[in-house]
């Protein structure tokens, strides 16, 4: 989609796919707002065809320009918190940032100003940014890596969509116990919680429907662990760690299920994101190298060794 940014609005050029179509269809189907951000736009008269106030019925045309206000300042209620962020990519819509581990992802109550998404509040502000930041997805506290933000709630719609229909792809690596003999294989097995631990989750029969897959790239006889690539179908609290310690390979580190205390955190880092832009429509693959202090993986090129991860 042909596009560009001139101050507060985003001027969006109208392609012959979308010819007859109507500016509220245009915003439902094709930006996927809500209702009601569409009676917003309308109400507060932040849209505009060819520079012009219009009725929201009327047809769009091939080289029409939508104008969209899109880029007003608009105040939030996360407290925006100094961190030393590795941000990967950034553009006016959305960014990726490299989460460390002992970090949430989003605040637990509006008081809380400790989380990736109050440090990632505070790096807009710096750069004269006020949004309506929002996470797409999430990590486990002691899992680092690539997180998706939004920072308009048009934006984070698309994101929101794109992640339920799989259209997101993250790619994880982790290091289990054991020696792996499986150079690739599937886990299906149902997730749900366990009634006996409030922060565990476990394979039930009841729970809900988990598909992880998995590909041995490299065996470390010397530490007693196998390095392995993730990828997810679902995207269930705590998957990946569930599923691996079901098939008798936890997580290094990772003692809620089963793992040695190798490390002081489960050893289980989102290298990778792939997605198509929902606005340039450009296809993005955004690596994340591991960020700890004391290396917990082993030292390689992931660009290079992940870039066939299909």
């Amino acid at each position: 989609m042909l596009f560009e940014r001139k101050g507060d609005w985003l001027l969006l050029k109208i392609p012959l796919q979308w010819e007859g179509v109507s500016i509220e269809a245009f915003f439902s189907h094709v930006l996927l707002a809500s209702k009601k951000q569409i009676h917003l736009f309308k109400m507060e008269k932040k849209v505009q065809l060819n520079n012009q106030n219009v009725p929201w019925n009327t047809l769009l045309t091939k080289e029409d320009i939508l104008k969209i206000k899109l880029f007003q300042q608009q105040p939030n209620d996360i407290i925006p918190t100094y961190m030393d962020l590795s941000v990967l990519y950034e553009d006016d819509f959305l960014l990726v940032v490299n989460k460390p581990a002992s970090i949430d992802t989003h605040p637990h109550s509006s008081e809380d100003a400790s989380s990736l998404l109050n440090g990632v509040a505070y790096h807009l502000l710096f750069n004269g940014e006020e949004r309506q930041l929002k996470h797409i997805h999430r990590l486990d506290r002691d899992t680092t890596g690539c997180v998706l933000f939004a920072k308009h709630d048009l934006v984070a719609n698309m994101l929101d969509s794109m992640l339920r229909e799989r259209k997101i792809k993250r790619t994880y690596i982790a290091l289990v116990q054991g020696t792996l003999s499986q150079k690739k294989g599937t886990i299906n097995k149902p997730i749900g919680k366990d009634r006996h631990h409030g922060s565990r989750r476990r394979i039930s029969e009841t729970g809900q429907t988990a598909i992880t897959h998995f590909k041995r790239m490299k065996q470390l006889p010397n530490e007693g662990l196998t390095l392995i690539s993730c990828t997810l179908d679902t995207g269930r609290t705590h998957q990946i760690r569930v599923h691996l310690s079901s098939i008798h390979h936890p997580l290094a580190g990772d003692v809620l299920y089963g793992g040695k205390p190798t490390f002081d955190r489960q050893a289980l880092h989102a290298v990778k994101i792939q997605f198509t832009h929902p606005i340039s429509k450009e296809e993005l693959t955004v690596f994340a190298p591991p960020l700890d202090k004391q290396p917990i993986f082993p030292v390689e090129n992931w660009e290079a060794l992940l870039m066939d991860t299909k």
